[in-house]
């Protein structure tokens, strides 16, 4: 825990020590692997209550697959009583229609007004799944999508049994950002070509176009025998701080009192392949704590943030612990965190932490690290889903910020220029 000492809010030290206590995360359960269980979970509920079927040969982007439901939720009866996952399940997740009705209205997006070619033009086009590689791509990491989304199950795939007088749902909202993508994949050139000062020398060249030479369509490879990245850390230092800042703005912005943070792009995309991961952790973790330093005493709402960083083994390099969790601790520790709004840094499940903070009577939002596509939870039927697509099998988010089910999502007026 940090700067609990310069807060005089009582009620966060009290909540800090319950998430504390809360039994440790289920890493290695259902949730931990394939999740062919949990999607067909998914697929069957939404079938059955909304007629869900996917296109036949038909995509939103390579290797998503298109559907339509038969049943929109603005064609039935708000009244209706709908179960997640069944009426006959023996735990299920209880809504009035009325209510994923207004968890839809709620839909907001805040892009970031500075960045060229930021308009409700592009981002109506990019929520489609729309957006172009290169400069468009980029350009998504500068855009927040948040709405009220309750969550359905924990990382243990056990479903939270909730009856309609229950109001904790409504106090939880997803927050859909993009990371930094250092996988090395064209729909995310421009990250490479912007942060890898010397990305010619890293990476195979096409001869003919003197660019990135490009491998089944979609991937980079490094040279053999080529040499580490070479990072522009002062340009990522300061789009982490932009990006950061933008969306604990939005936050703010939409009276969320508990901000629950992960580690956005700092695992597989951090970099591991060609050898700048452990610099993007430490550049994101001090970002953000930057921010919270400089920010922390202009927020109107938000009280504390929470890091839900959970630690899936130990690995270590040049005796340093890599592991996401401790780097943050680290970054907090070592500078002598000065910041107005306390934090936690938790080695937990964050649907837990998101939960426990909503049943104690706060506004809380969880982070969704998201696809620079767009698409919510984009691969989610693929059955080997990432942390994205682990929310849609989770959450509500595929019926509150899925393109083809809220057409709120596609409402210009619910986009915001900040």
């Amino acid at each position: 825990m940090f700067g609990l000492n310069h807060s005089t809010d009582s009620k966060i030290s009290q909540l800090f020590k319950h998430l504390i206590s809360l039994p440790p995360m289920d890493k290695y359960g259902s949730m931990s692997g394939r999740c062919d269980v949990e999607t067909t979970q998914m697929e069957t509920f939404l079938s059955r209550t909304f007629g869900f079927q996917n296109i036949h040969g038909q995509y939103i982007v390579h290797g998503v697959k298109a559907f339509h439901l038969h049943r929109s939720p603005y064609s039935m009866n708000p009244r209706s009583l709908i179960h997640f996952p069944s009426e006959t399940a023996p735990k299920s997740f209880a809504m009035i229609l009325q209510e994923i009705l207004d968890w839809q209205h709620s839909y907001r997006v805040y892009a970031d007004k500075n960045i060229r070619g930021m308009d409700k033009e592009f981002l109506r086009r990019a929520l489609q799944g729309r957006s172009k590689y290169g400069k468009e791509a980029f350009r998504m990491k500068f855009v927040v999508r948040i709405s009220t989304c309750p969550i359905l199950m924990e990382f243990d795939a056990r479903i939270i049994p909730r009856v309609t007088q229950e109001d904790w749902p409504h106090r939880i909202k997803l927050v859909s950002v993009t990371g930094i993508d250092f996988a090395g994949r064209i729909h995310d050139v421009d990250d490479i070509c912007t942060y890898v000062k010397n990305w010619r020398d890293v990476y195979e060249i096409d001869p003919n176009s003197n660019l990135l030479r490009v491998y089944n369509g979609r991937d980079f490879h490094r040279k053999a025998n080529g040499p580490r990245g070479k990072l522009d850390k002062d340009r990522l230092r300061n789009d982490l701080m932009r990006m950061a800042r933008l969306r604990l703005r939005a936050c703010d912005n939409e009276l969320i009192q508990v901000v629950v943070e992960t580690g956005i792009g700092l695992g597989i995309f951090a970099g591991t392949a060609i050898g700048i991961d452990e610099t993007v952790r430490s550049l994101s973790a001090s970002a953000i704590r930057q921010v919270l330093e400089e920010d922390g005493s202009t927020y109107r709402n938000v009280r504390a943030v929470v890091f839900a960083l959970p630690i899936f083994g130990k690995r270590h390099r040049n005796s340093k612990t890599q592991d996401t969790y401790q780097v943050f601790a680290d970054e907090f520790n070592q500078s002598h965190y000065q910041g107005p709004i306390p934090v936690l840094i938790a080695d937990q499940d964050m649907h837990r932490l998101t939960v426990a903070i909503a049943r104690n009577g706060f506004n809380v939002s969880e982070l969704n690290p998201a696809d620079s596509h767009g698409v919510f939870g984009e691969y989610w039927q693929n059955r080997g889903p990432a942390v994205e697509e682990k929310l849609a099998l989770t959450t509500m988010g595929l019926l509150v910020q899925h393109h083809l089910i809220n057409p709120d999502v596609l409402n210009p007026d619910h986009y915001h220029l900040i």
